[in-house]
This record gives C-alpha cells, structure tokens and sequence, in this order.
C-alpha cells in the first residue's frame, strides 16, 4: 500500500520546497568538501573534538587494558617461577655432579698411592675393596670383595697405601673377612724403627690404638717412634709401617713399660686395600693369647727378652 503525502519525508518531498532544500544540502556539503581540501578546517575540528572525546575511549578501554596486563604479569609471573624451579634443579644437580667429581677424584688419589706403594716396593699384590665394616664390641673387622675364587686365603696381609691394616681371617667364595690390627684378638710383632727393639703390638678394646704391654723397662721407647714390621713369625712381611707410639708408662705391675700407638693405616677411611701374595707361611701355629694382654709364655718372661717366634706369628688369636 502506497505511503500517504502527510507520511513522507520532508527532504525528499515531491513540491518544490523539498526541492529546493536539498539543493541546499548539497551545495553546503560541496563548499564544506571544498574547505576541507584547502584549508583543513575540518581536520581542526576533528582534532579538538578528539582531544574531548579521546579520554572517554581510555576511560572506556582502561577494563580491557587491565585484563590484558594482569594477563601478561600472571604468564610472566609463571614463567619466571618455572625458570627458578628448573634453575634450582640445575644447580642441585650440578652441586652433586661436583661432589662426586671430588670423590672421585679422591678416590683416584688413593688408588694412586695404593699403585705407588705396589710399584715403589715391587709387591705381588691384589686389589680389593671394602664392602662392608663391622665395628662390633671387642670386634674390629672389614669385609672384602675378594673370596677364595679370587684365590685370597686366611692369614694372608692387608695393607693400604699408610701401613699394614690387618689380615685375612676367613676367606668366603667370593668375600673375605678381615681381621684389623686393632681388634683386640689381634698380635702383630713389630720393631721400633729408631731403636730396633723388637717387641709385639695388640689390639685394643676402644678399637683405635695398639697396645705394646711387654716392653722392658731399660728400653729406650719415646714418642713418636716409628713401629715397622719385624717379619717374626712369617706372616707380615718385614720393613711395613704399623703405627706411631703416642704414650709410653709403667705397667700395673712395674715389670714391664706399656706403650699406645696410633695405627699407620687409615683403618677407617680406606677404601680400597691390597692383599699381600707369595708371603712366607708362618713358622708355627699362633699361641693362645687372652684378651688384651700378651700371649701366656711372655708373662713371665725377663725384661729384655725377645718373645719366641712361635709366639709372634701375627695370626689372629
């Protein structure tokens, strides 16, 4: 249905007045198109109504910008965290990287001083490694990783890079066990290095000294003499370090000097030993010993006098 006159728009109505007016528009719209070009009044005009209404478009975009800048601190915030986590993961593995370099690097130092020792005294030896200590009461021994398949047998010597540390005491197929010289069950003869007084070493019952409790009262024994290997009996080869005496005093019953040394050896830090081969079988059988205190012949025996072989084969008691 056609549109009724009184319901048309007034711009485009067909009298002459609507005509008219919008010739009107378009010669005004041509003359502001032409200033424009020329001059750039509208640009000006713009360009004050942008510097009105530019703060209501930032007021209106501040709920996105806020959004989109806790966005990126979160991420960032995230990442950052991640960074820090794998960075302290680097770092504790490189710290325990460096500590087993330094063990490593320690553990070569003594292997080293173990082939020193080898080559510098030309010893048919065995290199074995401790897997196991036994620190029990009255009770010093190593356990070995060397057995009798590895053709180690009892009574054969064990020593380090420092000194002598002990001897076989039983030979399993495939581990030892092996017997400290501080064990208080354990006799080792041995020779002041200064004075060559011969005398034996016995363990202890705290584990980290050597009693020497038969030396003769007109011995010249001091501090911090050296105690070696005498060879007595067979078993220790002779010539090897087994300790240092620290303290020298009468005995109990004034017979006799008594005499502590600390082992040569480091019997509690070693790792790794050598076991001593084609050494001399001992001459005898050990003789009974009680604990902590010489064999039962050398009690009684004159001061000055050098104990029997027998009686200082160095085998466990």
């Amino acid at each position: 249905m056609a549109r009724a006159r009184d319901e048309s728009s007034p711009l485009f109505a067909g009298n002459a007045a609507g005509t008219l007016r919008l010739i009107v528009y378009l010669a005004l719209a041509v003359v502001l198109m032409v200033l424009d070009h020329r001059n750039g009044w509208l640009w000006r005009l713009r360009y004050a109504a942008s510097a009105v209404v530019e703060p209501v478009y930032r007021l209106a975009g501040l709920p996105a910008v806020g959004i989109r800048t806790m966005s990126v601190a979160f991420a960032d915030r995230q990442r950052l965290t991640e960074q820090n986590q794998r960075l302290r993961e680097d770092l504790l593995l490189a710290n325990a990287k460096l500590n087993r370099l330094a063990a490593v690097a320690e553990q070569n130092q003594r292997l080293k001083e173990l082939l020193d020792t080898q080559h510098s005294l030309e010893l048919n030896v065995q290199l074995a490694r401790v897997i196991g200590v036994d620190l029990g009461a009255y009770r010093y021994q190593l356990t070995l990783n060397m057995g009798a398949r590895d053709g180690v047998r009892p009574g054969q010597p064990v020593i380090d890079a420092h000194g002598v540390m002990g001897q076989v005491k039983e030979a399993l197929p495939t581990t030892s066990v092996v017997m400290l010289i501080t064990d208080p069950a354990h006799a080792i003869p041995v020779v002041v290095e200064r004075t060559g007084l011969r005398t034996v070493a016995y363990g202890s019952r705290d584990g980290d000294q050597l009693s020497l409790p038969t030396i003769p009262q007109a011995a010249d024994v001091r501090v911090g003499d050296k105690l070696l290997t005498s060879g007595l009996g067979g078993r220790f080869p002779p010539g090897f370090p087994v300790g240092e005496v620290r303290s020298v005093a009468p005995s109990a019953t004034g017979m006799f000097l008594v005499a502590m040394a600390k082992p040569s050896a480091d019997l509690d830090r070693s790792e790794d030993v050598l076991l001593l081969h084609d050494q001399a079988e001992p001459d005898g059988p050990p003789a009974p010993v009680t604990p902590m205190g010489p064999p039962a012949g050398l009690a009684p025996a004159v001061a000055g006098s050098t104990p029997a072989p027998a009686s200082t084969s160095g085998a466990p008691r």
